[in-house]
């Protein structure tokens, strides 16, 4: 079932500057060039300094609740007849996503340069409420800017956070979604730079964050390959996340980007179908999505014939973005991992599919790629093995849901 490609570069590491290849780098304003050389090397610093990544390692053991199981969704593997699916449970971990693996160890790394004042952004709020969570636990200080639009369809996690005693910031301007969030964090972040860290939640921006995200990340795929093993005897066909900045999706792909015979599968958001220009995928469309930069670093943008940044939509408030992170750019440019999209419409019913198969409450994010793997898994043959990025739980959702559903499940 693999994909025809031609791998001739590596795809590990971005270059000293944070290139993969044309994508990445920093664009930003001088007065953050600073704060940027304090964290790449803080950061360096953290990952080679034992006492470091055993704290980081004990917290994912004892707060986190890491490893996240591995599901083997028998009934919908029955149900389509081709593949068999398991699903990595990301949704399990600590505040219900994969969001907390990275907030966690940016927090600790604050902490460690001794800025005790946190600034993040959030769209569908996971990222909002584990960076709310990882300050609570190390006493630092948490505010997290948000789009008036997703704090109205994410009322829970705006709760959720205030209970955490982070100061949730509505944001009006522009589409007043996640792109408008982050422009304000990073406002924010170059005012007060010097007592402030940025805990920017996806792997984007400038560089450092996009590695700093996917290594913090990278426990899920780490996690995933062994369990794979333990469990069916080896490794996978194929491998399927969501993908809005991209951190989940990296986060499973990276344990897997040496073994060329497994296909790589990115789920962006199809809205209401990339012909209705109400989308927020940035790889689909020729005419609106190619090369350029938003938010510090340069990767695949959704732009109109000006330059000029176009709204997305998505019924996924975490989905819901213009650019994606530059290693999935490099990927794609590679042929390493391959990218598609799920409709709204397409999303929903397999959020329904899997409530009632697997008795599992996906979120949102997550359904995109139960979509992809519903389309997929039936043409695979039996013996054939599709691993599932769960990348987090659907309570959040439910409001949404509800109106999109008509109250009818």
């Amino acid at each position: 079932m693999g994909n025809h490609r031609q791998v001739t570069e590596p795809v590990s590491v971005p270059d000293a500057r944070g290139y993969y290849g044309e994508y990445g780098g920093r664009f930003v304003p001088e007065t953050l060039v600073p704060a940027l050389d304090e964290l790449i090397e803080a950061f360096e610093s953290a990952m080679a300094d034992p006492a470091f990544l055993t704290r980081f390692a004990d917290l994912q053991a004892t707060y986190t609740g890491r490893p996240t199981p591995l599901t083997y969704a028998r009934r919908l593997s029955d149900h389509l007849g081709g593949a068999r699916i398991y699903l990595k449970r990301e949704d399990l971990a600590h505040t219900g996503a994969h969001k907390i693996n990275n907030a966690l160890g940016q927090a600790l790394l604050a902490e460690r340069m001794g800025k005790r004042r946190i600034v993040a952004e959030t769209g569908a709020g996971q990222h909002g409420v584990a960076a709310a969570t990882a300050c609570a636990l190390l006493g630092l200080e948490c505010h997290v800017y948000m789009g008036s639009v997703d704090m109205a369809r994410q009322r829970p996690n705006v709760f959720r956070m205030q209970l955490l005693g982070a100061e949730v910031i509505p944001v009006e301007s522009g589409s007043r979604t996640l792109k408008d969030a982050i422009n304000e964090a990073i406002r924010d972040w170059v005012t007060n730079v010097d007592t402030t860290h940025y805990l920017l939640g996806s792997a984007l921006g400038p560089h450092p964050y996009p590695l700093m995200v996917r290594e913090f990340q990278s426990v899920i795929g780490i996690e995933a390959r062994q369990q794979m093993i333990e469990q069916a005897g080896r490794l996978p066909d194929t491998v399927i996340a969501c993908v809005g900045g991209g951190s989940n999706a990296i986060g499973i792909f990276h344990a897997f980007r040496d073994d060329d015979p497994i296909d790589l599968i990115g789920v962006e958001a199809g809205g209401c179908g990339i012909g209705s220009g109400e989308h927020a995928a940035r790889f689909a469309d020729p005419a609106t999505g190619r090369p350029g930069v938003l938010h510090g670093t340069r990767s695949y943008v959704l732009q109109d014939a000006d330059g000029q940044i176009r709204n997305t939509y998505s019924v996924s408030a975490g989905l819901d973005y213009a650019a994606v992170g530059p290693e999935h750019a490099y990927l794609r440019q590679l042929e390493r991992a391959f990218y598609t999209y799920a409709t709204d419409d397409e999303a929903l019913s397999a959020f329904q599919t899997l409530c009632q198969l697997e008795g599992i409450i996906p979120a949102l994010e997550s359904a995109h790629a139960v979509a992809e793997t519903i389309k997929r898994a039936p043409a695979m043959p039996r013996d054939s093995i599709i691993l599932v990025n769960l990348s987090g739980r659907g309570d959040k959702d439910l409001d949404t849901v509800i109106a999109q559903l008509g109250g009818q499940a």
